[in-house]
């Protein structure tokens, strides 16, 4: 035999082999086995990812509503508590009233002890409310501005420009800028 002819007789050898092998199990057989099996495994993790992802979505949602219910319990908060400093500031100012009122019906008490202590007890509360945004608008002599004055009435008067406020009936007061309430005024024609 010739070193040809072997390499032709081993190849048959090793057909014979696989003959032997897939007649044993057929080939379509371990083709399916490996490919179900493949699936299963890849159909469990699958299933797996989504269980965790829906409890990761659970989650989500139940910190979503417990921060919901923080921030309406916190709104419910400064809605009931958001006066409490503006309130230290008035219960204060009525101490002074009070005491101006003691010192008004004690014996011997002058006028102007009296209207000294409403005084500081006015100045008292404008500070006070200057602390809160609060700002008085007092416009005497100031040009007409609709936007923050109510005309009462109009009066003619040769001495002032036409529309600048001769007279403050009630002042006004602004809140961080927005106002309150207008300033009732005379303005010059």
């Amino acid at each position: 035999m010739s070193e040809q002819e072997q390499p032709p007789e081993v190849e048959v050898e090793l057909e014979a082999g696989v003959a032997e092998q897939s007649a044993e199990v057929p080939l379509d057989e371990v083709f399916q086995e490996v490919t179900v099996e493949a699936v299963q495994a890849e159909l469990e993790v699958a299933l797996i990812k989504v269980d965790e992802q829906q409890a990761d979505v659970l989650r989500a949602q139940a910190e979503v509503q417990n921060i919901r219910r923080r921030s309406e319990q916190d709104v419910a908060k400064a809605h009931k508590f958001g006066q409490e400093k503006l309130m230290a500031e008035v219960v204060s100012l009525l101490d002074n009233l009070g005491r101006a009122i003691e010192a008004g019906k004690a014996e011997g008490a002058s006028m102007e002890s009296l209207l000294e202590g409403v005084e500081m007890s006015q100045k008292m509360l404008l500070d006070g409310l200057k602390k809160f945004n609060v700002d008085q608008l007092d416009p005497h002599g100031e040009p007409f501005n609709p936007e923050l004055h109510e005309a009462m009435t109009a009066v003619p008067n040769p001495d002032l420009e036409p529309n600048t406020v001769m007279e403050v009936f009630q002042k006004g007061y602004t809140l961080n800028g927005r106002l309150v309430r207008p300033a009732m005024v005379v303005v010059s024609k």
